[in-house]
């Protein structure tokens, strides 16, 4: 998400970054860059128009014209700006503490609701709770299997009472349900139609009044651009929305929904949902986001990546490794699985202060299928050779190759990977130590 708008803002600041003074001519042609930008990602004009005349309005002050360095001001006034538009600081999911927590969820069909909603029981279980969920989907054919094999998926039960019942009363024996078999958290998973209709929104505001629950979470398709702010708005008017999932972020470039929706329901966005996989629910931080839209990077996500995706154990042992340049081949495996649990390498690259920029490393991934090769390449391998890397010449590759059913050309690429991450990882680990310039406090303990 924000590919393009990232791309065409950062251009368009470059340019007053390298003055060293401005006029307002200057500004005003950087102004009328950003807004085009803003507006082919599909941001609501209103928002883009209230974000230009506050970011000139600050850009003519005093704080940028008598600044040292004017285009650095207004790339921080840029970035205050957005951060403004889409919410200032983490929205919190509320919790009733006193009893079991509500949250109902709702959207138009083909959003991802059921997904998402095995997103959040995945969090909650994750973090120690016990939630139930709740088919209340008795229109749309297979819904209440698909809630069942994602709930399975995440090892959280499912409440149903087939597609007969009526939902107002699935929900009533749900939270009987609930309180007898000692539930703390409850979603429910509620209906959605391709278009909005009264039939909907009346039955949804039936369980609403019947639940009342903590939060009603709107999840919309951030691909559908201007479209999902359109809905968030009736949807709002109905049911007053508490939060937004925006689902399907890894698959728009142009991210309108995520900058306009805060502006025109005045409701907060509480996560993204980046990918298929049940553990890819994001909590949505405004300021990170800005930062990464800028290419200020966004390390404080990458840490929180790398907490949840690597073994303490083992980053510890590593780092121990990387002080005594021990970094072996069983190693570079190991690391290489536990980077794919952090997600897609460009997103992390993105991320890196500095990097995001940087267009020959946009679009690396981590392959599946590469990683299948590279473990037959290395089992292949006698123990020497995996430990002592630099002694495996021609023979030895060609006999590996034959061995992991691969080639000596996919053999070669390998040892010139593991040479370039020895690298970095050596890097990281310096900048965890605190003892290079711009270092990342904390990464060297976290297996970087």
């Amino acid at each position: 998400m924000f590919d393009n708008l990232s791309d065409k803002l950062q251009s368009a600041l470059q340019k007053l970054k390298g003055k060293g003074k401005l006029t307002e001519k200057d500004i005003d042609l950087a102004m009328k860059e950003v807004k085009l930008s803003l507006l082919e990602a599909d941001v609501n004009y209103k928002v883009v128009k209230t974000f230009i005349n506050n970011v000139k309005e600050r850009s003519l002050g005093a704080e940028v014209m008598e600044s040292l360095t004017p285009g650095q001001q207004v790339v921080k006034i840029v970035h205050e700006e957005l951060v403004k538009i889409m919410g200032q600081g983490e929205s919190k999911l509320k919790i009733n503490s006193n009893d079991i927590t509500y949250y109902m969820m709702s959207g138009l069909q083909g959003a991802g609701k059921t997904t998402a909603t095995g997103k959040l029981a995945y969090r909650l279980k994750k973090d120690g709770k016990r939630p139930l969920l709740v088919a209340c989907d008795i229109y749309r054919p297979a819904a209440i299997k698909q809630l069942q094999v994602v709930g399975e998926s995440v090892g959280v039960p499912v409440f149903e009472m087939g597609d007969k019942t009526n939902p107002v009363t699935i929900v009533k024996e749900a939270m009987k349900h609930a309180m007898k078999h000692g539930h703390d958290y409850v979603i429910i998973d509620t209906a959605g139609r391709l278009h909005i209709d009264e039939e909907l929104m009346n039955e949804l505001v039936q369980i609403k009044e019947t639940v009342n629950p903590d939060e009603i979470l709107l999840v919309l398709d951030a691909m559908t651009g201007q479209d999902a702010v359109k809905v968030a708005e009736t949807f709002n008017q109905y049911l007053d929305i508490t939060g937004v999932i925006l689902t399907k972020v890894d698959g728009d470039a142009r991210g309108g929904a995520a900058l306009s929706i805060r502006n025109v329901v005045d409701k907060p966005i509480k996560f993204l949902s980046v990918g298929e996989k049940m553990d890819q629910l994001e909590v949505f931080h405004p300021d990170r986001m800005a930062s990464r839209i800028l290419g200020m990077g966004d390390v404080l996500s990458i840490i929180e990546k790398a907490q949840n995706a690597f073994d303490e154990k083992q980053a510890f042992e590593l780092q121990k490794k990387l002080k005594t340049q021990d970094f072996n081949l069983e190693d570079f495996m190991v690391q290489l699985q536990q980077m794919k649990n952090m997600g897609p390498l460009d997103e992390l690259i993105s991320a890196i202060p500095g990097m995001g920029d940087n267009k020959k490393l946009k679009g690396l991934k981590v392959d599946e299928k590469e990683l299948v090769y590279t473990e037959a390449i290395i089992q292949s391998m006698t123990k020497k050779e995996r430990m002592n890397p630099s002694i495996i010449n021609g023979s030895r590759r060609k006999r590996i190759a034959a061995g992991s059913g691969t080639s000596v050309q996919r053999v070669n690429q390998l040892l010139k990977q593991y040479d370039e991450m020895k690298k970095m990882m050596k890097k990281f680990s310096a900048m965890g130590t605190g003892k290079k310039k711009g270092g990342f406090p904390g990464m060297g303990r976290l297996g970087f």
